[in-house]
């Protein structure tokens, strides 16, 4: 098959739709079939045999300028100056306008592909794609209404929650765009139904493909580093938990000599930064971004104890990685992260989202019983060799391409013998 894969931004190194692109794209040509993706910046980095068309955005958010006000030589059409006064008025404006790019590059291309893969983007300009005769299919890793939910539930004040509104703005577009999508493929059964209920899919639409975990994942050759604890964010967002975790190990530090390693990028004077400095636990966290896989494998495997402290994750493929470098953790019971993990106990305890006692306890307990640690360890990483490849991926989801093949052109031979002859 020709697969067009379309992805509004693909950073590889922070988020797990950069990492879907690189791994899934890279199978798929494996299994012999030709891959083309499509994205705006960041671009992601894409193995052998795949190739990248780059669709450039004004790169608004781009760091370290975020929010930037683009020359005047920058615009290009009316595409960029509605992208530009969509940020202006506190919305984000990328899966409607990476949408409206994809359309018209589509116009000349659509015969090129069997099939478009959308990559959460849901923008109305993807609808525009079966019109040119490209079915398409898509990928949506979890409803953002989540993310929306969190985040307005932990606004401090009015104005921040007036501004999240405006923010998400992009959600009504995605929610009646989901609804048309002919099928929807999730990596967990949990973002299977919220998607059902947040966005009014059909649930005969959609398709649970479990995601998978890349070889260079492996447990560490170096010993841990005592009393090293380790999280990862791809976000500096309330939704990954972070405040909750910061409370629990300053209470630990308290009596431990422990350090938190964060694998993430904080908000400069942000949320986490200023917390970190009212807990006074600056000397103990260590911040960790933009390292290659291999640098972050290491980085994995130096740790005593992991832990996944979100609110929310529809598969959460840094709990799967983990599990990967027989790290033992500590994880929210929350969204898909127990269908991740198995059985409590075995691969990782689990604990109340949002409860800092309660994770703290478990991080203590874990901590102080190195043989089962050990145990655990090596329990989620059998579960990753078991049940998450990204092989297993690529041929689920190229079965999920020809289905979805087979209903368009049957739907097209149904219309053609509607027509009244001329």
């Amino acid at each position: 098959m020709r697969i067009a894969m379309l992805s509004y931004r693909s950073k590889p190194h922070c988020g797990g739709q950069g990492v879907y692109i690189r791994h899934l794209s890279r199978e798929l040509v494996r299994l012999g079939h030709e891959v083309e993706v499509f994205s705006g910046q960041p671009y992601p980095e894409l193995d052998q045999g795949v190739r990248l068309t780059k669709v450039p955005s004004l790169d608004l958010y781009r760091e370290p300028d975020p929010f930037r006000v683009p020359h005047l030589r920058e615009f290009r059409d009316r595409i960029d100056v509605e992208e530009f006064l969509t940020m202006c008025t506190a919305g984000f404006p990328e899966p409607k306008t990476f949408s409206s790019r994809i359309s018209r590059l589509m116009k000349d291309r659509a015969a090129d592909f069997d099939i478009a893969h959308d990559n959460q983007v849901l923008g109305t300009g993807i609808m525009e794609l079966e019109s040119y005769g490209l079915p398409v299919v898509a990928t949506i890793h979890h409803p953002i209404t989540m993310d929306r939910q969190i985040d307005l539930a932990t606004a401090p004040t009015w104005r921040k929650r007036l501004t999240l509104r405006r923010w998400y703005g992009f959600l009504r577009m995605q929610t009646k765009v989901a609804k048309r999508l002919r099928r929807v493929l999730v990596p967990s059964e949990s973002s299977a139904r919220d998607v059902a209920r947040d966005f009014g899919v059909d649930p005969a639409r959609i398709r649970t493909i479990l995601l998978g975990v890349d070889d260079v994942f492996a447990p560490p050759v170096e010993p841990r580093v005592p009393g090293r604890i380790l999280a990862m964010a791809s976000a500096d967002a309330p939704m990954k938990g972070i405040a909750t975790l910061l409370e629990a190990f300053a209470k630990l530090s308290v009596e431990r000599d422990v350090s938190l390693v964060l694998v993430t990028r904080p908000e400069p004077g942000g949320r986490t930064e200023q917390l970190i400095d009212q807990l006074s636990i600056t000397d103990r966290v260590t911040f960790v971004s933009g390292v290659s896989d291999e640098e972050l494998v290491e980085v994995m495997g130096s740790a005593e104890v992991a832990c996944v402290p979100s609110l929310y994750e529809g598969f959460s493929l840094p709990t799967a990685e983990l599990m990967a470098c027989a790290t033992p953790l500590v994880v929210s019971r929350a969204g898909a992260i127990p269908e991740v993990v198995g059985p409590d106990g075995q691969c990782a305890d689990l604990v109340t989202p949002g409860d800092v006692g309660e994770l703290e306890a478990a991080i203590a307990a874990l901590l102080d019983d190195p043989e089962r640690r050990t145990a655990m360890g090596a329990a989620g990483r059998a579960r990753v060799q078991e049940l998450f490849s990204w092989r297993a991926v690529a041929e689920a989801t190229a079965a999920a391409y020809e289905e979805t093949i087979a209903d368009f052109r049957k739907e097209q031979g149904r219309r053609e013998q509607e027509e009244p002859p001329c």
